[in-house]
């Protein structure tokens, strides 16, 4: 299949495209480096593994250091090939910033310090008809993530004018990023990913989110629609509570609608006239089933969410370096032989 970026844009603005695209917010760089046969050493790798995959885009962060070392992670934690951390486990208790003075003393980059190099390089090295998706996010979630989930719970009581000052050093700072984004001509999509749900219900109170959250998701969709860009949505969990909130945003696609919170044909029922429903293959599922039950689960999934379009296929996550490499194959194939 031929790439082409304008039936994704078509599929994510609730349209029928001449293909049902293949869509992942991340994909191991080990798994990457098998399918090309080669280290994804350069943004060329990283293209052609996108390209022969079967995407329609290459998807780009800003290289940006928030000190990953120092907000709380344990040492259990992986990197992506662009510097950006593959997997993390946030300090549940305390994290690095407690206090007035902790804010203080953090050393957080200046938005003039973000490189923006690979989308400069990046038109001349895309094959006919690939596009580029701009992605970065996680503004409530590394909020919390700074401070700990115990200590940021306790502080929206007890210290609630420091939860918003770290809230509004993270969010202006990812702000400047879309807006990178939404003005660069190498730029066709955007994509905010931020956390905000688990399986059973969202991680603090609607109320909490229309202060941290959701009006920086505003912003970042007022951008979007001012520069005529389709915007991306990623976050896990069960979003009933929240779905006209979001879409109120203006965000046109949600993913990765993971299958143990919400059930798609639902989603599509409820909410499929408005958004572009992305994913819902489950992780697990590519990682202890087999190639047969993945396929079944393509199918299944373009039966109950893509009669009309709005739907692209892929995990209900991302795609780790546990999955089975032949259950991921046979996603891709699937996704060929039914959607194309």
């Amino acid at each position: 299949m031929r790439p082409d970026i304008e039936q994704l844009i078509k599929t994510l603005r609730r349209g029928k495209g001449s293909h049902i695209p293949l869509v992942e917010l991340g994909v191991h760089p080990l798994v990457k480096e098998r399918y090309i046969g080669r280290k994804i050493a350069t943004l060329a790798d990283d293209i052609e593994f996108w390209h022969r995959a079967g995407y329609d885009y290459t998807k780009i962060q800003p290289a940006a250091d928030f000190n990953p070392g120092k907000i709380g992670l344990s040492d259990n934690v992986t990197y992506n090939d662009d510097g950006t951390v593959f997997r993390k486990w946030a300090s549940e208790k305390k994290g690095v910033i407690s206090s007035w003075d902790d804010f203080e003393r953090y050393r957080f980059p200046r938005a003039e310090d973000f490189d923006y190099s690979r989308f400069e390089q990046v038109r001349r090295l895309l094959p006919d008809g690939m596009g580029v998706i701009g992605q970065y996010g996680d503004i409530f979630t590394m909020t919390w993530e700074m401070m700990g989930f115990e200590r940021f719970s306790i502080a929206l009581f007890e210290q609630p004018d420091l939860v918003r000052a770290l809230n509004d050093k993270v969010g202006a700072l990812v702000l400047s990023m879309f807006e990178y984004f939404a003005q660069s001509d190498a730029v066709d999509i955007l994509w905010i990913s931020d956390d905000i749900a688990y399986t059973n219900g969202l991680l603090v109170s609607p109320d909490t989110l229309e202060e941290l959250f959701f009006p920086w998701l505003k912003k970042i969709g007022d951008l979007a629609r001012a520069a005529h860009k389709p915007l991306m949505y990623h976050t896990d969990g069960v979003l009933w509570d929240v779905f006209d909130r979001i879409i109120g945003c203006g965000v046109d696609a949600i993913h990765p609608l993971e299958p143990k919170a919400m059930a798609i044909a639902e989603v599509k029922q409820k909410v499929g006239d408005r958004l572009c429903l992305i994913g819902h293959v489950d992780v697990d599922l590519l990682a202890r089933g087999t190639p047969e039950q993945v396929r079944a689960q393509v199918r299944k999934n373009i039966d109950e969410a893509a009669s009309n379009g709005g739907y692209c296929i892929g995990s209900g996550n991302s795609v780790p370096e546990y999955a089975k490499y032949e259950n991921y194959l046979a996603m891709l194939d699937a996704a060929r032989e039914f959607g194309g």
